[in-house]
């Protein structure tokens, strides 16, 4: 089960009420990532949030789909890449999801940073966070994805 701040969101789309009010905020969250000194937007994918008393929960094809048409950030190998969200309370759960030709990994983040692979190629990447309860084991009170695409020269 995954709670948005004002509804508990199962994943079948069925809804119960829920009184946490802490995570209110018109819309999710903006992330972007840092490599070097730019900074780079991603693009929003499935997201579970709330605002007015209403909760949203929107499923969204993967970052392949939604990236299809977008120009990748050119990286060279090994480069710092920094995970960065104007927003509090922090996340207290991040997964990063790596996809390269059709290949799936799950890549170890530290401190909201991870290193770009050093083989060429292009990479798609799914930023995965969760808002966990920090009183109820394997509750959310909001999630999001945000996926991005670069390319290792």
């Amino acid at each position: 089960m995954v709670r948005c701040p004002t509804v508990s969101y199962k994943r079948n789309g069925l809804f119960e009420h829920f009184e946490q009010q802490r995570y209110v905020r018109k819309q999710t969250p903006k992330a972007t990532i840092e490599i070097g000194n730019k900074s780079y937007e991603t693009t929003l994918g499935t997201y579970c949030w709330h605002h007015n008393g209403k909760g949203e929960c929107v499923d969204t094809a993967g970052p392949v789909e939604i990236l299809k048409d977008q120009t990748p950030i050119n990286v060279r190998p090994g480069k710092k890449i920094t995970f960065k969200m104007d927003y509090e309370p922090k996340p207290n759960e991040i997964h990063v999801e790596q996809i390269n030709k059709n290949n799936s990994i799950e890549i170890p983040v530290k401190d909201n940073s991870f290193f770009a692979p050093n083989e060429k190629g292009i990479y798609y990447y799914s930023y995965g966070v969760w808002w966990m309860d920090e009183k109820e084991k394997n509750v959310s009170n909001g999630d999001a994805f945000y996926a991005f695409v670069i390319k290792v020269k």
